[in-house]
């Protein structure tokens, strides 16, 4: 079955030579071309394509949105995101639903290992791409977890309130206080107030 490919990038060259190498390395494909994010879009919405190399940098780009809006007008197409853009600005693009995200700067095996990749499981990240994914993971606000009456008691622990002032301030037990004070530290794995106020500098 042939598969459909959009290549969608407003430098000619660029374009040329992505497609070179798809019909070098690829059979039963079928390519075409936008130069803007208007064309992307039209393209998209009167044909059935199965994959977009996308550059982020198209004219009238709305950067990440795109991938979202490419994906409302056509569910199952997959997006490359091909860029000149370094991959610390990949997680944005996979959070939206990108399928796979490489730099332009990578040599053609590994662009024809994505297209293979993306095309056989769905999505394809390079260990460029995954260094950052496990970086984001890192980085996550431990707070997240807790809930938003929780988070309240956190912050106002960590400004230096007691319990009797929490419990003023959100008019509500003092014993209530501390079963949310020992949820948190659970939920944090915490077991002091220097902790948790390590999480909180962190954070803010």
């Amino acid at each position: 079955m042939i598969k459909k490919i959009l290549i969608a990038d407003d430098h000619h060259v660029v374009r040329i030579g992505t497609a070179m190498i798809l019909e070098k390395n690829f059979d039963d494909f079928e390519i075409d071309f936008a130069e803007t994010y208007d064309e992307v879009k039209q393209k998209v919405t009167t044909e059935k394509f199965d994959l977009i190399i996308l550059d982020i940098e198209l004219p009238g780009s709305i950067l990440k949105s795109m991938v979202r809006e490419i994906k409302k007008i056509s569910e199952d197409i997959l997006i490359l995101i091909f860029t000149s853009h370094k991959e610390s600005v990949a997680m944005q693009y996979i959070q939206e639903g990108a399928n796979g995200f490489l730099n332009k700067l990578s040599d053609s095996e590994t662009f024809v290992k994505t297209v293979e990749n993306i095309f056989k499981d769905g999505y394809y990240y390079t260990p460029e791409v995954l260094n950052e994914m496990v970086k984001a993971m890192k980085k996550k606000n431990p707070t997240e977890t807790l809930s938003e009456r929780e988070l309240q008691v956190f912050n106002l622990l960590a400004k230096g309130n007691g319990n009797l002032e929490i419990a003023n301030v959100l008019d509500i037990q003092e014993s209530t206080v501390g079963t949310y004070k020992r949820r948190i530290y659970q939920k944090l794995k915490i077991t002091n107030l220097v902790e948790l106020l390590e999480i909180y500098n962190k954070i803010h």
